[in-house]
């Protein structure tokens, strides 16, 4: 294959830049965007059911955008959440310099990184993430089994998975390996998933 994926660390598409505009929670958004990153054309249809459909901080906090593209997440939880600490971490090299461009233009406070780069020491209040469901079950397994134990005692991870990728197995794989697993909302065949640890 000749083409880029969107998880590609350096992707080899031309930088052609473009923008996209979005409205979440009363807010409107207007997002640098360029070729060989993630749904680059539009908000993605999934994140757009996950930024509805899942309950927006209000408060600070410590949040993970996990597989941040652009930071469109990333974005609306700095924006939303006044005070919070917002990471926003993805493997490819262009979709941290978008997401860091989009959050000065914006004028919201984050901390762009590579998935090595975050302290091991930090956990976190809330992970959002639209996983990248291309790059193979094992590996999207391996990503989530990375992430989710960082997540504070009582913290929430906000999924959202398409229904025709494996969003149901992914479901049950997620409480076989002992999380709490709520499926929040079903639309335009995505599912949002709300996981957290079992409480005894």
């Amino acid at each position: 294959m000749t083409a880029d994926h969107y998880f590609s660390a350096e992707p080899a598409a031309p930088d052609k830049r473009g923008e996209i505009e979005f409205s979440v929670a009363g807010r409107n958004y207007r997002l640098t965007v360029a070729a060989g990153v993630f749904s680059a054309g539009r908000l993605d249809p999934g994140t757009a059911v996950l930024l509805r459909k899942g309950d927006l901080p209000t408060a600070g906090g410590t949040f993970l955008d996990l597989g941040c593209g652009y930071g469109p997440i990333a974005c609306v939880l700095a924006a939303e959440a006044a005070g919070a600490t917002v990471y926003a971490v993805d493997v490819n090299s262009r979709a941290r310099e978008l997401t860091a461009l989009n959050a000065t233009t914006l004028g919201l406070a984050m901390t762009v990184a590579a998935p090595d780069e975050v302290p091991s020491d930090v956990t976190f209040d809330q992970i959002w993430s639209n996983p990248p469901t291309h790059v193979g079950k094992s590996e999207l397994h391996g990503i989530l089994e990375r992430w989710l134990p960082r997540l504070a005692p009582d913290g929430v991870a906000w999924l959202v998975i398409n229904r025709h990728l494996g969003g149901d197995s992914l479901h049950t794989w997620l409480v076989d390996g002992g999380w709490e697993v709520e499926r929040m909302a079903s639309q335009k065949g995505f599912r949002v998933l709300k996981v957290s640890r079992k409480t005894d």
